[in-house]
């Protein structure tokens, strides 16, 4: 089993919703923070949002204000619920856990496999 498992991806048209949800499994999840990224073809791996062992969340400008992380100890997951997806919102996404809380994916040590959002126009 993966340490971590991303589901909800999909194609949805412009204007729609999603929830992605990210699992963890076989490790303590409550100490540590849970991002999510993206990566569309051709571009590099980008932040999107993350939570950290205390609720506390960031999110990356292209997503804030139409996107909302949350988390569930005693589920050991994740969810990001996306709104008003457009297009340039294509990507795969995945979550990652860390020990500290940065934007930058090269902070990160456990990762899942992604899932496909697709958002047709």
């Amino acid at each position: 089993q993966a340490p971590l498992v991303e589901s909800g991806g999909g194609l949805v048209q412009a204007g729609g919703s999603l929830t992605l949800s990210c699992a963890s499994f076989g490790r303590a999840f409550g100490p540590y923070t849970i991002s999510w990224f993206r990566q569309a073809p051709g571009k590099e791996r980008e932040f999107v949002a993350l939570v950290n062992p205390g609720g506390g969340t960031l999110y990356a400008d292209s997503v804030n204000g139409r996107s909302t992380i949350s988390r569930d100890n005693g589920k050991k997951s994740v969810y990001l619920q996306m709104s008003n997806l457009q297009p340039e919102d294509t990507a795969v996404y995945y979550c990652a856990a860390g020990a500290v809380a940065d934007r930058s994916a090269d902070r990160y040590n456990t990762w899942g496999q992604g899932t496909q959002v697709t958002v047709s126009a």
